[in-house]
C-alpha cells in the first residue's frame, strides 16, 4: 500500500531529502544513464509528493505553480523505483500531484515535459502532446498539456 505526503521543501526532513535525492539520482542518472545536474537549484519553490511504502520513499514528484517553471503549473521529476513500477504507483502518483495543484495553487491546466517513451502513461493521466519531440538531457521528451 502506498501512502502520499505533499510537503513544501522546508517541511522535509534531512532524511527524507536524502531519500528524494536518492531516488531521483537512482532512476535518472544511474538507470537511464544519463549524466546531468538533478540538484538544480528548483527544489526550494517546489511542493513535494513523496510515495512512502515500508517507511521507503519509493515514489515522488515535484510540483509548481504557474510561473515558476513553465507558463502554467507543472509536474516534474515523476519516479517510482524501478522495483516498485509493477505495482502501477505512476498513476496514485500523478492522481495526488494533480489534486494537490488544484488544492495548493488554485490551477487546472498542467504542463509536463514528458520523457517520450511515456507518452502513452501520460495521456492515461489526461494529458496531451502539444508541439514536436525534443531532446533534453540527450533523452527525446515531448510537451503536455492537462486542461
Amino acid at each position: 500500500m502506498l501512502k502520499t505526503q505533499v510537503k513544501t521543501f522546508s517541511e522535509l526532513t534531512l532524511q527524507e531529502l536524502y531519500g528524494i535525492l536518492q531516488l531521483r539520482s537512482e532512476v535518472f542518472v544511474v538507470e537511464q544513464d544519463c549524466v546531468y545536474q538533478d540538484v538544480d537549484g528548483k527544489d526550494e519553490k517546489a511542493l513535494h509528493v513523496l510515495g512512502i511504502k515500508n517507511n521507503q520513499i519509493i515514489a515522488y514528484t515535484r510540483l509548481f505553480k504557474r510561473g515558476d517553471y513553465f507558463e502554467y503549473a507543472s509536474i516534474g521529476r515523476v519516479v517510482v523505483s524501478k522495483k516498485e513500477r509493477a505495482f502501477k504507483y505512476g498513476y496514485d502518483m500523478m492522481k495526488v500531484s494533480v489534486e494537490a495543484i488544484e488544492t495548493h495553487f488554485k490551477e487546472k491546466k498542467i504542463k509536463i515535459s514528458a520523457q517520450a517513451y511515456l507518452k502513452t502513461f501520460y495521456r492515461n493521466c489526461g494529458f496531451t502532446e502539444v508541439g514536436e519531440e525534443y531532446l533534453e538531457d540527450g533523452i527525446p521528451h515531448i510537451a503536455m498539456i492537462r486542461e
